[in-house]
């Protein structure tokens, strides 16, 4: 992670703002701090930004639903990785974050060290990939296609040729971004642990196998003879379809 990262704190508590910019730029990082979703349109506009820190409960314009409209809105800003800060005990915060497009979440209280453990993992998982890859679809794509399927990345759901309309997990969502942002390229499992989880792949561990054989099943994918997320013996996987993307303004 370069020194250079630059981090936008969203917090309607300024001594908060001001303890987290404090301590994560004597860790090296730069900080600019935002009150509200108005300042944080305005800094957005005015910085490079690598990762926004987000507090869900604030007033007028909450962090999800900051979340969710900065992730539909398209252009560069849609894809930066987003920590979400919840307070203790609120799983359903933590669960709306992440099916909301939020990379990683925080549960207050927590110490500034912690954060900027998860800020570094996070950072280092959405740049695990070479750097012509991307862990995200393409920033103005209201729909991906591929095989028989729709994958709508507003909404965040599967389509099928009948219609039908089939529900993601957050984690089933963003294993198949990744595969449909690098059609027909091979992802090794450390990259996947990577993208998904902001850790190396453990030669014991089976996670990414597990996500993989669940996201086969959502897209009745053959799992002896799978014909769209196949099995590259000894390296990982790959999206074995073509991929076409459409925009919010097309038909």
């Amino acid at each position: 992670m370069s020194q250079q990262d630059h981090i936008l704190i969203v917090d309607d508590d300024r001594d908060i703002r001001n303890l987290l910019a404090d301590y994560l730029e004597k860790q090296g990082l730069r900080c600019t701090t935002a009150a509200d979703g108005r300042e944080m349109k305005a800094a957005l506009e005015q910085h490079r930004i690598d990762l926004i820190v987000l507090d869900v409960m604030m007033p007028g314009e909450d962090g999800l639903t900051l979340c969710r409209n900065l992730r539909a809105a398209g252009g560069p800003p849609s894809n930066i990785p987003i920590l979400m800060l919840t307070a203790r005990g609120d799983d359903m915060d933590r669960i709306l974050g992440l099916e909301m497009g939020a990379d990683d979440y925080l549960t207050k209280p927590f110490v500034p060290r912690e954060l900027y453990a998860r800020i570094r993992a996070v950072l280092r998982r959405t740049r695990a990939l070479p750097p012509n890859l991307d862990a995200a679809p393409p920033a103005n794509a209201r729909e991906l296609r591929f095989a028989q399927w729709r994958l709508d990345t507003v909404n965040r759901h599967l389509i099928d040729t009948a219609g039908t309309v089939v529900a993601l997990s957050g984690a089933e969502y963003r294993m198949l971004s990744i595969f449909l942002s690098h059609p027909q390229k091979v992802l090794s499992r450390d990259q996947l642990m990577e993208l998904t989880q902001g850790r190396e792949a453990d030669v014991f561990d089976r996670s990414i196998d597990l996500q993989v054989s669940r996201l086969r099943q959502r897209l009745g994918d053959n799992a002896r003879e799978p014909a769209i997320i196949k099995t590259v013996r000894n390296e990982g996987y790959v999206l074995a379809t073509e991929v076409s993307v459409v925009a919010p303004d097309a038909s």
